[in-house]
């Protein structure tokens, strides 16, 4: 496998000339991400790595470590924690569009190295890091994109798995999915291992509030992936390997308000529809449609959906529901919710949302007060 991830840096990347791109800020020379052209693709190259950090000092502004003094540059502080960013396939040999808001983001939450690994000319190595006294691998992030997770995963293994903690994001599929453990990312390439795959499969169980169990992680609320996913390592760590599932809006900060929705319904007639919810506060609102199957509404029947809204409406004052039926010619039916109940996720210390014996007409929106709950469902 390192000869194919080696024959891959020589025929899709770029080597060309030892030259780079040189920008200005507030006079102080930058080094900028390797930018190549489809010729290099087409021609071929020979392995070359480059290190450009990144600081709070410095966020857009990048400074080259050198291979033989990398420890020269006054803006690596080693008792930082220091995180890699290592990229993927680059198949026009163009620097990845990610790369400056990931290192933006990164300086924003922690006061980090972040060290971009450019091996837009090959592939890349890490090792020499542990030689520095002072450079702890425990306080070592190494945030590996397509191709890139598995390469951090070999740098992780390389060093018996002391790295702190590999992210891999989309780790690249072909030819990795039947490998061996020494041949891709895997949980033992360091102390804390976390993936987000965003081509999955089976989210049903996900939307129908089934993987909700974070009884374990009490006193804290269900984890909350991303970059500090960590708080909940020592938890993860003894579950073993976990799956877990989210689901992002699309600006930032990305994350959803998720409540998990319990359902009591009783109908002389079985109907089927989706749910519509919208959480109120004076006139500001969030809307949801839980639409991904269709609900029965018949009688005694209980129904679990998670809820996921773009924004964080609190305190929620009134809800809206509303049950969709197919149904535009013939005649309105009642729906009868003997319960709903709704449990914030992210927020445990919030109070859960009752309301009893709602009769609506389907297709139609009801608007009621929420009350503090009298009991479990």
């Amino acid at each position: 496998m390192f000869q194919l991830l080696s024959l891959v840096g020589l025929l899709l990347l770029g080597e060309g000339e030892r030259s780079f791109r040189v920008s200005m800020s507030h006079d102080q020379a930058c080094d900028n991400f390797s930018d190549l052209d489809l010729s290099h693709c087409l021609l071929g190259t020979r392995l070359y790595v480059r290190l450009l950090l990144y600081t709070r000092s410095n966020p857009r502004c990048g400074r080259e470590l050198r291979h033989r003094r990398p420890f020269s540059e006054p803006l690596l502080d080693l008792s930082r924690p220091s995180a890699f960013v290592i990229h993927g396939y680059r198949p026009t040999g163009a620097p990845p569009d990610w790369i400056d808001r990931l290192v933006r983001l990164l300086a924003e939450e922690e006061d980090l190295n972040v060290i971009v690994v450019d091996w837009n000319h090959g592939a890349a190595n890490l090792n020499y890091f542990t030689a520095e006294e002072g450079a702890s691998l425990g306080a070592v992030h190494l945030v590996g994109v397509s191709l890139g997770a598995h390469l951090a995963g070999f740098v992780g293994a390389n060093l018996k798995g002391k790295i702190g903690r590999i992210t891999g994001l989309d780790p690249a599929g072909p030819m990795f999915t039947s490998a061996t453990p020494a041949e891709r990312l895997d949980p033992s390439d360091a102390m804390f291992v976390d993936v987000l795959h965003t081509d999955m499969d089976a989210f049903g169980d996900f939307l129908d509030g089934r993987c909700l169990q974070c009884e374990a992680f009490k006193p804290a609320p269900c984890p909350v992936l991303g970059y500090n996913m960590s708080r909940w390592k020592d938890t993860l760590l003894q579950l073993g390997q976990t799956k877990a599932y989210f689901s992002t809006t699309a600006a930032l900060p990305y994350r959803k308000a998720s409540y998990r929705v319990d359902m009591v319904t009783w109908n002389q007639h079985l109907r089927w529809g989706a749910v519509h919810l919208r959480l109120h506060n004076g006139r500001h609102y969030t809307e949801t449609r839980l639409d991904h199957k269709l609900i029965p509404f018949e009688q005694y029947t209980s129904t679990r959906l998670l809820a996921q809204f773009e924004e964080d409406v609190h305190p929620v004052q009134k809800v809206s529901l509303r049950v969709s039926i197919r149904n535009v010619m013939g005649p309105r039916y009642k729906i009868r919710l003997l319960s709903i109940r709704l449990t914030p996720l992210d927020r445990p210390e919030r109070s859960v949302m009752c309301r009893y014996d709602i009769i609506m007409e389907e297709n139609m929106d009801v608007m009621f007060r929420p009350l503090p709950c009298v009991s479990h469902l």
